[in-house]
């Protein structure tokens, strides 16, 4: 079952009073779900973060009989242990991981599912399809197509683009091949793409080698709101930033207030909230506080962010 953004919003609060309307269930069964997630490596892991301790907070002090044990991993080996740790010595009864790459965790996970544990995976999908029990996302192929319907319209009589890419997992897969289908039969030229990893300095590294090699560059699709703060840094330092504009995805609060302020640079941005991962936490909690079926794909949308819709997904408070 997919439930895009506007059924998602209703879905969560929903959510959120079974999960704390039913602590009387809870306590008398205990339940240990373990939450294993990447550390705040960039500013939406930050977000992350700042979310999985909010909800952690929220369904223990709701639920007396639950525990959480939320763990950060600063690589892919570093999970999957930590991965062994959740099962044989804190013992969960649920899995929520984002993986800190696809391929490397898609072995370990299956090795909680045979376990007999429920396990929700969110954000970066496994290698293999059918381990988990839920799936909570972005919608990375919507990301991808919003990203390029932008540009092509912007772009509409022709030009060229250069494209910095995320981390080798599935979800830079859906976004780049989403984003190409879309870009196909335009006048649009993609000149190159590279991997920056979600990170502002491979973005900043990345993005002066296109500077270098590329005298016409007509707009940056930089994917992720990390990326393209490396992106607009090294744009600013060749002197280059009233000739192209630049394309980021995830809503961090600072590329949000540069569209509600009307910076030419970052006219528009393309919503991927971090906080899914309280989506994800709600509906594995309430996987043992009520009957309700809850199997299946949580899909959530992903806006274009305009100077006209900025103000609603601007949250200054947020670490992202």
């Amino acid at each position: 079952m997919n439930f895009h953004l506007g059924r998602l919003k209703l879905l969560t609060p929903s959510i959120l009073a079974a999960v704390f309307g039913l602590s009387i269930i809870a306590s008398a069964s205990a339940q240990t779900i373990g939450v294993s997630i990447p550390a705040a490596t960039h500013g939406w892991a930050g977000g992350l973060n700042f979310h999985a301790e909010e909800t952690k907070k929220r369904l223990e002090a709701a639920n007396p009989g639950m525990k959480i044990v939320l763990l950060t991993a600063n690589s892919a080996s570093e999970q999957a242990n930590d991965l062994e740790d959740l099962v044989a010595i804190h013992q969960i009864d649920a899995l929520v991981v984002l993986p800190f790459e696809s391929a490397p965790l898609t072995g370990p996970v299956r090795n909680v599912k045979r376990r007999g544990i429920f396990v929700t995976v969110v954000d970066r999908g496994l290698s293999e399809e059918g381990i988990e029990d839920v799936y909570v996302a972005g919608n990375n192929a919507e990301l991808g197509q919003v990203s390029a319907k932008y540009i092509k319209e912007r772009l509409s009589s022709g030009g060229n683009i250069v494209i910095l890419r995320g981390i080798p997992t599935v979800i830079d897969e859906q976004r780049f091949d989403a984003f190409i289908e879309e870009i196909e039969g335009s006048n649009v030229i993609v000149l190159d793409d590279k991997h920056a990893n979600w990170n502002r300095d491979d973005g900043f590294t990345v993005m002066q080698d296109f500077l270098a090699r590329f005298p016409k560059i007509d707009a940056v699709w930089a994917q992720d709101d990390d990326i393209a703060i490396g992106v607009i840094q090294a744009v600013r330092q060749a002197r280059r930033q009233d000739e192209l504009f630049i394309v980021g995805g995830g809503g961090m609060k600072d590329i949000v207030k540069r569209v509600m302020d009307g910076d030419k640079l970052t006219p528009v941005d393309v919503l991927y909230p971090p906080s899914m991962i309280a989506t994800a936490m709600e509906l594995t909690a309430l996987k043992f506080l009520s009957n309700a079926p809850i199997n299946g794909d949580y899909i959530l949308g992903s806006p274009l962010i305009t100077q006209d819709n900025a103000e609603d997904y601007y949250f200054p408070e947020s670490p992202f």
